[in-house]
């Protein structure tokens, strides 16, 4: 009789220990779920406004460093002194910024 309730005493806790571990994994996704809608949504919102909202600078001042902007040999496009994605406002030549 002893040796039953032993038995029934441990399918009972290993049931128990299953259902409690199925809710922490219910809770984990909840939480994980909510953490994205009202953290992470907002944040890319803030993040977006700051980069449509924030004002054109304009580009940095010329230094012509030696060990810059090296050009061994031309580009295979283009001129071939601009590289594949050249933006004159912000990528310089050896020579300085296109005017």
């Amino acid at each position: 009789m002893a040796q039953r309730l032993a038995a029934s005493a441990v399918k009972v806790s290993r049931s128990l220990a299953s259902a409690s571990q199925a809710h922490g994994q219910e809770t984990a996704t909840r939480t994980w779920k909510l953490m994205s809608f009202i953290v992470a949504l907002p944040a890319v919102a803030v993040l977006m406004l700051n980069a449509f909202l924030k004002p054109s600078h304009e580009p940095p001042e010329f230094l012509p460093y030696e060990h810059l902007r090296i050009r061994n040999k031309p580009f295979p496009w283009g001129d071939g002194n601009h590289t594949l994605f050249h933006n004159s406002h912000m990528n310089p030549l050896p020579t300085g910024y296109e005017k």
